[in-house]
């Protein structure tokens, strides 16, 4: 079996987009590798994969273990404030996208990677982990929460810089991570994130911690070349979309 054929991913820029066109569009891409893998005809070869990156106008998305009462502002306000809420597939609480926040959303037959959950998130991690480490930035993991954080230089305090959701079924996956880059941190406000009702325990942005404004782009090439070394595959940049 050529491994080669079967991990290449297409890199796509979907720029800014509107959380359920960008759901539609994921799902579409998940359910054609499924039923490659297992409807009529079915192929061992399930490639090729995509790994696509995107913003989101304002939205709070809320996972399938989250609680609603996480969200503290009701429909009025929400339509206010100009925020769209969703109830999702993937795992995890509840959530904020936004414009300035780097999305990445993998779509891969894990049986061509490796079939096991949590080295998934933490592959998932470690991208984000490497890319903050170019920016002298030590970030970590919390053993007790999933995503990744650092120790604020506002006010020394543990704070989740990018917080990640998966859906998998037959070892495909959907969804992915939310990596605030310049991101507006006030919707947060209106929301427990991830469930997390620790004081201490808040949320930040590259912009925060490095005081300097930073290109989405060049941060998006520096998690495709973390992304292409952790999951050992090729990436296909002449499938970018605009």
């Amino acid at each position: 079996m050529d491994t080669s054929t079967l991990r290449q991913v297409n890199l796509q820029d979907w720029g800014l987009v509107d959380y359920q066109e960008a759901w539609d569009r994921q799902t579409v891409i998940f359910q054609e590798i499924i039923r490659r893998k297992t409807g009529p005809g079915k192929s061992k070869e399930t490639g090729p994969y995509h790994l696509i990156f995107c913003e989101h106008r304002p939205v709070f998305t809320l996972g399938r273990s989250g609680k609603e009462n996480h969200l503290l502002i009701n429909e009025e306000l929400l339509k206010l404030k100009g925020i769209e809420f969703y109830k999702i597939n993937r795992g995890g609480d509840i959530t904020y996208h936004g414009p300035g926040q780097s999305v990445m959303y993998p779509i891969l037959d894990m049986e061509h990677f490796f079939t096991d959950v949590h080295r998934y998130i933490r592959s998932l991690e470690n991208i984000v982990i490497q890319t903050l480490n170019l920016f002298e930035l030590e970030a970590f993991r919390n053993p007790k929460y999933t995503g990744v954080w650092l120790q604020s230089r506002l006010d020394n305090q543990p704070k989740k810089i990018c917080a990640i959701g998966v859906h998998m079924s037959r070892w495909v996956t959907l969804h992915g991570l939310a990596f605030n880059v310049h991101t507006d941190l006030s919707p947060f406000e209106y929301i427990v994130p991830c469930g997390i009702r620790d004081p201490d325990k808040g949320v930040t942005s590259l912009h925060l911690e490095t005081d300097k404004v930073i290109d989405p782009q060049k941060i998006q090439s520096m998690m495709a070349g973390f992304f292409e070394s952790e999951f050992q595959c090729t990436l296909n940049t002449q499938s970018v979309e605009g």
